[in-house]
Protein backbone atom coordinates (compact mmCIF):
# COMPACT_ATOMS: atom_id res chain seq x y z
CA UNK A 1 0.00 0.00 0.00
CA UNK A 2 1.52 3.24 -1.09
CA UNK A 3 0.72 6.93 -1.33
CA UNK A 4 0.24 9.00 -4.41
CA UNK A 5 3.11 8.68 -6.75
CA UNK A 6 4.01 5.20 -5.55
CA UNK A 7 5.95 6.29 -2.44
CA UNK A 8 6.08 3.98 0.53
CA UNK A 9 6.24 5.67 4.00
CA UNK A 10 8.68 4.41 6.58
CA UNK A 11 8.02 3.63 10.21
CA UNK A 12 9.70 6.71 11.69
CA UNK A 13 7.52 8.87 9.46
CA UNK A 14 4.31 7.31 10.73
CA UNK A 15 5.15 6.63 14.37
CA UNK A 16 6.31 9.62 16.38
CA UNK A 17 8.70 8.80 19.18
CA UNK A 18 10.08 10.97 22.01
CA UNK A 19 11.65 14.26 21.03
CA UNK A 20 15.37 14.41 20.87
CA UNK A 21 17.12 16.65 23.38
CA UNK A 22 18.54 19.68 21.68
CA UNK A 23 22.26 19.93 22.17
CA UNK A 24 24.10 23.20 22.30
CA UNK A 25 26.86 23.60 19.79
CA UNK A 26 30.12 23.65 21.73
CA UNK A 27 31.82 25.96 19.29
CA UNK A 28 28.99 28.50 19.55
CA UNK A 29 29.01 28.25 23.35
CA UNK A 30 32.75 28.85 23.55
CA UNK A 31 32.52 31.78 21.14
CA UNK A 32 29.70 33.33 23.20
CA UNK A 33 31.81 33.17 26.39
CA UNK A 34 35.24 34.12 25.08
CA UNK A 35 34.46 36.51 22.21
CA UNK A 36 31.32 38.34 23.35
CA UNK A 37 30.42 40.51 26.34
CA UNK A 38 28.40 38.69 29.00
CA UNK A 39 26.11 41.70 29.47
CA UNK A 40 25.58 43.39 26.10
CA UNK A 41 26.30 40.31 23.93
CA UNK A 42 28.49 42.47 21.71
CA UNK A 43 31.96 41.57 20.54
CA UNK A 44 34.66 42.10 23.11
CA UNK A 45 36.76 45.17 22.50
CA UNK A 46 39.28 46.99 24.59
CA UNK A 47 39.05 47.94 27.40
CA UNK A 48 37.91 44.52 28.63
CA UNK A 49 37.09 43.94 32.30
CA UNK A 50 36.33 40.89 34.42
CA UNK A 51 34.33 40.44 37.62
CA UNK A 52 35.12 38.38 40.71
CA UNK A 53 33.30 35.41 39.13
CA UNK A 54 35.55 35.40 36.05
CA UNK A 55 33.09 36.71 33.46
CA UNK A 56 34.24 38.98 30.63
CA UNK A 57 32.61 42.33 29.86
CA UNK A 58 33.11 45.45 27.81
CA UNK A 59 33.91 48.25 30.22
CA UNK A 60 31.48 50.63 28.48
CA UNK A 61 28.57 48.22 28.99
CA UNK A 62 29.29 47.82 32.71
CA UNK A 63 29.55 51.58 33.24
CA UNK A 64 26.22 52.10 31.47
CA UNK A 65 24.65 49.47 33.72
CA UNK A 66 26.02 51.11 36.88
CA UNK A 67 24.78 54.53 35.79
CA UNK A 68 21.25 53.31 35.08
CA UNK A 69 20.34 50.05 36.81
CA UNK A 70 16.63 50.60 36.25
CA UNK A 71 16.90 50.05 32.48
CA UNK A 72 15.68 46.72 31.13
CA UNK A 73 18.58 44.56 29.95
CA UNK A 74 18.41 40.97 28.77
CA UNK A 75 21.35 39.68 30.85
CA UNK A 76 21.02 41.76 34.02
CA UNK A 77 21.45 38.65 36.22
CA UNK A 78 25.03 38.32 34.93
CA UNK A 79 26.00 41.61 36.62
CA UNK A 80 23.72 41.52 39.68
CA UNK A 81 26.74 40.99 41.97
CA UNK A 82 28.55 44.10 40.64
CA UNK A 83 27.86 47.01 43.00
CA UNK A 84 30.39 49.53 41.71
CA UNK A 85 33.44 50.13 39.57
CA UNK A 86 35.64 48.61 42.30
CA UNK A 87 34.04 45.18 41.79
CA UNK A 88 35.55 44.84 38.31
CA UNK A 89 39.16 44.64 37.14
CA UNK A 90 40.52 45.83 33.82
CA UNK A 91 42.46 43.01 32.17
CA UNK A 92 45.98 43.31 30.82
CA UNK A 93 45.69 41.08 27.75
CA UNK A 94 48.29 40.00 25.18
CA UNK A 95 47.20 40.26 21.53
CA UNK A 96 47.38 37.25 19.24
CA UNK A 97 49.54 38.08 16.19
CA UNK A 98 47.56 35.58 14.06
CA UNK A 99 44.23 37.22 14.81
CA UNK A 100 43.15 39.28 11.82
CA UNK A 101 39.76 40.40 13.08
CA UNK A 102 37.94 42.59 10.60
CA UNK A 103 40.87 42.47 8.19
CA UNK A 104 40.25 38.85 7.27
CA UNK A 105 38.69 37.94 3.92
CA UNK A 106 34.94 37.37 4.35
CA UNK A 107 34.23 36.23 0.76
CA UNK A 108 34.27 32.57 1.71
CA UNK A 109 37.11 31.53 -0.54
CA UNK A 110 39.45 30.62 2.28
CA UNK A 111 39.45 28.51 5.42
CA UNK A 112 38.23 30.30 8.52
CA UNK A 113 39.56 29.05 11.83
CA UNK A 114 36.72 29.40 14.33
CA UNK A 115 38.93 28.51 17.30
CA UNK A 116 41.44 31.29 16.67
CA UNK A 117 41.48 33.54 19.74
CA UNK A 118 42.00 37.27 19.96
CA UNK A 119 44.46 36.95 22.84
CA UNK A 120 47.17 34.52 23.92
CA UNK A 121 49.13 33.61 27.02
CA UNK A 122 52.30 35.74 27.16
CA UNK A 123 54.34 32.88 28.68
CA UNK A 124 53.30 29.71 26.85
CA UNK A 125 51.58 31.18 23.80
CA UNK A 126 48.30 29.27 24.10
CA UNK A 127 45.31 30.91 22.47
CA UNK A 128 42.55 32.23 24.71
CA UNK A 129 39.68 30.49 22.89
CA UNK A 130 38.05 28.35 25.61
CA UNK A 131 39.89 25.11 24.92
CA UNK A 132 42.54 25.96 27.50
CA UNK A 133 41.93 27.12 31.02
CA UNK A 134 42.90 30.74 31.71
CA UNK A 135 43.07 32.81 34.90
CA UNK A 136 43.72 36.45 35.75
CA UNK A 137 45.40 38.03 38.75
CA UNK A 138 43.14 40.20 40.89
CA UNK A 139 46.06 42.44 41.88
CA UNK A 140 47.33 43.58 38.45
CA UNK A 141 44.80 42.15 35.94
CA UNK A 142 47.32 40.18 33.85
CA UNK A 143 45.91 37.05 32.17
CA UNK A 144 47.81 33.73 31.96
CA UNK A 145 47.03 30.13 31.16
CA UNK A 146 46.98 27.60 33.98
CA UNK A 147 49.81 25.72 32.28
CA UNK A 148 52.07 28.77 32.63
CA UNK A 149 51.15 29.24 36.30
CA UNK A 150 51.82 25.58 37.09
CA UNK A 151 55.03 25.17 35.11
CA UNK A 152 56.60 28.44 36.24
CA UNK A 153 55.73 28.67 39.93
CA UNK A 154 56.45 32.09 41.33
CA UNK A 155 54.91 34.75 43.55
CA UNK A 156 55.66 37.55 41.07
CA UNK A 157 53.65 38.28 37.94
CA UNK A 158 55.37 37.08 34.75
CA UNK A 159 54.32 40.16 32.81
CA UNK A 160 54.39 43.21 35.09
CA UNK A 161 56.38 41.93 38.09
CA UNK A 162 53.80 42.71 40.79
CA UNK A 163 53.60 40.26 43.72
CA UNK A 164 50.50 38.10 44.14
CA UNK A 165 49.14 35.24 46.23
CA UNK A 166 47.19 32.09 45.40
CA UNK A 167 44.03 33.80 46.61
CA UNK A 168 44.40 36.44 43.89
CA UNK A 169 44.12 33.90 41.05
CA UNK A 170 40.61 33.96 39.52
CA UNK A 171 39.53 31.50 36.83
CA UNK A 172 38.10 33.04 33.66
CA UNK A 173 34.80 31.49 32.45
CA UNK A 174 35.03 28.53 34.82
CA UNK A 175 32.56 25.73 35.44
CA UNK A 176 29.58 25.95 37.79
CA UNK A 177 31.57 24.51 40.70
CA UNK A 178 34.42 26.95 40.14
CA UNK A 179 31.96 29.87 39.93
CA UNK A 180 30.43 28.83 43.28
CA UNK A 181 33.87 28.75 44.88
CA UNK A 182 34.68 32.16 43.44
CA UNK A 183 31.39 33.49 44.81
CA UNK A 184 32.31 32.27 48.30
CA UNK A 185 35.72 33.95 48.02
CA UNK A 186 34.05 37.16 46.88
CA UNK A 187 31.71 37.17 49.88
CA UNK A 188 34.60 36.52 52.28
CA UNK A 189 36.62 39.33 50.74
CA UNK A 190 33.72 41.76 51.05
CA UNK A 191 33.09 40.72 54.67
CA UNK A 192 36.75 41.37 55.52
CA UNK A 193 36.58 44.79 53.86
CA UNK A 194 33.49 45.66 55.92
CA UNK A 195 35.18 44.62 59.19
CA UNK A 196 38.24 46.71 58.32
CA UNK A 197 36.09 49.77 57.60
CA UNK A 198 34.16 49.34 60.85
CA UNK A 199 37.40 49.01 62.84
CA UNK A 200 38.83 52.13 61.23
CA UNK A 201 35.67 54.12 61.96
CA UNK A 202 35.63 52.95 65.59
CA UNK A 203 39.31 53.83 66.01
CA UNK A 204 38.70 57.30 64.59
CA UNK A 205 35.78 57.83 66.97
CA UNK A 206 37.81 56.69 69.99
CA UNK A 207 40.68 58.99 69.01
CA UNK A 208 38.40 61.99 68.57
CA UNK A 209 36.26 61.58 71.72
CA UNK A 210 39.11 61.42 74.31
CA UNK A 211 40.75 64.53 72.89
CA UNK A 212 37.49 66.45 73.14
CA UNK A 213 36.88 65.27 76.73
CA UNK A 214 40.40 66.23 77.75
CA UNK A 215 39.96 69.72 76.34
CA UNK A 216 36.64 70.11 78.16
CA UNK A 217 38.08 68.94 81.50
CA UNK A 218 41.28 70.96 81.32
CA UNK A 219 39.76 74.31 80.37
CA UNK A 220 37.73 74.89 83.61
CA UNK A 221 40.67 73.80 85.75
CA UNK A 222 42.87 76.37 84.08
CA UNK A 223 40.28 79.06 84.58
CA UNK A 224 39.87 78.19 88.26
CA UNK A 225 43.61 78.17 88.74
CA UNK A 226 43.97 81.50 87.00
CA UNK A 227 41.18 83.07 89.06
CA UNK A 228 42.59 81.68 92.30
CA UNK A 229 46.09 82.89 91.47
CA UNK A 230 44.81 86.36 90.58
CA UNK A 231 42.76 86.61 93.80
CA UNK A 232 45.72 85.40 95.86
CA UNK A 233 48.01 87.92 94.24
CA UNK A 234 45.53 90.73 94.90
CA UNK A 235 45.08 89.74 98.53
CA UNK A 236 48.80 89.46 99.11
CA UNK A 237 49.46 92.80 97.46
CA UNK A 238 46.77 94.52 99.53
CA UNK A 239 47.28 92.83 102.92
CA UNK A 240 50.85 91.64 103.09
CA UNK A 241 53.68 94.16 102.47
CA UNK A 242 55.59 92.64 99.59
CA UNK A 243 57.75 93.96 96.78
CA UNK A 244 55.10 96.49 95.75
CA UNK A 245 55.09 98.07 99.26
CA UNK A 246 58.85 98.23 99.38
CA UNK A 247 58.97 99.92 95.99
CA UNK A 248 56.43 102.55 97.06
CA UNK A 249 58.41 103.30 100.25
CA UNK A 250 61.65 103.59 98.32
CA UNK A 251 59.97 106.02 95.90
CA UNK A 252 58.88 108.22 98.85
CA UNK A 253 62.39 108.25 100.26
CA UNK A 254 63.86 109.27 96.91
CA UNK A 255 61.39 112.13 96.52
CA UNK A 256 62.25 113.46 100.00
CA UNK A 257 66.00 113.36 99.28
CA UNK A 258 65.44 115.08 95.93
CA UNK A 259 63.48 117.90 97.59
CA UNK A 260 66.23 118.29 100.15
CA UNK A 261 68.90 118.44 97.48
CA UNK A 262 66.96 121.10 95.56
CA UNK A 263 67.37 123.60 98.42
CA UNK A 264 69.12 126.76 97.20
CA UNK A 265 72.75 127.30 98.11
CA UNK A 266 72.05 130.94 98.87
CA UNK A 267 69.82 129.84 101.79
CA UNK A 268 72.58 127.86 103.43
CA UNK A 269 73.82 129.81 106.41
CA UNK A 270 76.90 127.69 106.91
CA UNK A 271 78.32 128.80 103.53
CA UNK A 272 80.27 132.05 103.19
CA UNK A 273 79.42 134.94 100.87
CA UNK A 274 82.55 134.33 98.79
CA UNK A 275 81.41 130.75 98.12
CA UNK A 276 77.85 131.87 97.32
CA UNK A 277 79.09 134.49 94.84
CA UNK A 278 80.57 131.71 92.64
CA UNK A 279 77.05 130.66 91.56
CA UNK A 280 74.66 132.44 89.20
CA UNK A 281 71.96 132.47 91.83
CA UNK A 282 73.92 135.17 93.77
CA UNK A 283 72.62 138.75 93.65
CA UNK A 284 75.86 140.02 92.11
CA UNK A 285 75.31 137.84 89.04
CA UNK A 286 71.87 139.26 88.35
CA UNK A 287 71.59 142.16 85.83
CA UNK A 288 69.46 145.22 86.03
CA UNK A 289 67.09 146.42 83.33
CA UNK A 290 69.69 148.89 82.06
CA UNK A 291 72.24 146.15 81.64
CA UNK A 292 69.93 143.90 79.63
CA UNK A 293 70.09 144.34 75.86
CA UNK A 294 67.09 144.61 73.58
CA UNK A 295 68.71 142.63 70.78
CA UNK A 296 69.70 139.00 70.64
CA UNK A 297 73.31 137.87 70.38
CA UNK A 298 75.06 134.60 70.65
CA UNK A 299 76.16 135.48 74.20
CA UNK A 300 73.43 136.10 76.74
CA UNK A 301 75.77 138.17 78.97
CA UNK A 302 76.80 140.91 76.54
CA UNK A 303 77.59 144.23 78.18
Amino acid sequence: MGCDGGTIPKRHELVKGPKKVEKVDKNAELAAKWKYCALSQEKLRRPIVACDLGRLYNKDAVIEYLLDKSADRPNAEAVAHIRGIKDIKELNLTDNPEWEGERRNAKGDRYEDIHCGMFICPVVGLEMNGKHRFSYLHTCGCVFSDRALKEVKTEICHKCGDPFKDEDIIVVNGTKEEVEKLREKMEERRAKAKTKKSKKSKAAETVSTPSESKDDTQSPQVNVAESSSSSDSQSTSSDVPGPSGSSSSSKGAKSSTASASKRSIQDMKEKSEAFKSLFTSHSSAKRTKEQTSNWVTHTPYHF
